[in-house]
């Protein structure tokens, strides 16, 4: 039961899904991140269904890629893209760490972060209406990765603040669980890579390292370590830079 608590608690603080509600206790929570990446597998099988629909029907491209791009946001509730929209604000300030920090605890949303997401949409969008249901599966691999991912970074990186998102969620959370299960998620991601795409599964491989060792330098050198809303904004460009890779290695193998 302890287990089932923890995967109701992923569903209903990083999804839209409903889900029953259950006591937000420090043992209900332990194991929530560990069930993290499957709030992803359930958005890449929406996705999934959307394209297989978009085939069906011929769909046209603009609005299979629009649908696309707005999917995930709906199924969140936005809660990533949040954290990528307050980090570019932070980034764009060009102030001290301190001060970014700041800036991420502010609930205004600046010009920089609205121009971000405009982008990060418009992009998404393009890269989505290049797909077709043929990619479903290694698009699932992409949203339950960059999730994992996500986890396993909050939980081996150091946190840029004493109390927090993080110094709560290393409180109540199993880290070694956490890194077992996201090694597992990977695995699994990369094998269905290896079975629909080949060599593109090295691509994949090295987009997502590259993303982490990128996340890592910016977090530690911009904020003094990661929080919640950078995790959101790491989150974000796994996946889009995912897709991408998916989407034009796709052309070049």
């Amino acid at each position: 039961m302890r287990l089932i608590r923890s995967l109701l608690i992923a569903f209903s603080t990083y999804s839209r899904i409903p889900v029953p509600q259950v006591e937000w206790t420090e043992e209900n929570r332990r194991y929530s991140m560990c069930f993290f990446p499957l709030v992803g597998l359930v958005t890449g099988l929406l996705l999934w269904g959307w394209l297989a629909l978009c085939d069906h029907f011929e769909i046209d491209l603009f609005l299979r890629g629009a649908v696309a791009a707005l999917l995930p946001l709906v199924i969140t509730g936005g809660i990533h893209m949040d954290g990528f929209m307050d980090t570019v604000d932070a980034l764009a300030s060009w102030q001290p760490a301190e001060k970014r920090l700041e800036i991420l605890k502010d609930s205004h949303t600046g010009a920089f972060a609205v121009m971000a997401c405009a982008g990060y949409l418009l992009l998404s969008a393009a890269l989505y209406s290049e797909l077709f249901a043929s990619a479903g599966p290694s698009l699932i691999c992409v949203f339950i990765l960059s999730r994992a991912l996500s986890a396993w970074a909050l939980a081996v990186m150091k946190g840029a603040r004493e109390q927090g998102m993080l110094d709560d969620f290393s409180r109540v959370t199993r880290i070694r669980m956490v890194s077992v299960s996201g090694g597992i998620y990977a695995l699994i991601c990369l094998c269905v890579w290896i079975l629909t795409g080949g060599w593109l599964a090295l691509l994949c491989a090295a987009a997502a390292a590259v993303c982490v060792l990128g996340y890592r330098r910016m977090a530690y050198r911009q904020f003094g370590g990661v929080t919640g809303d950078l995790a959101g904004w790491f989150l974000q460009v796994t996946e889009l830079a995912l897709i991408a890779v998916i989407v034009i290695g796709g052309r070049l193998l």
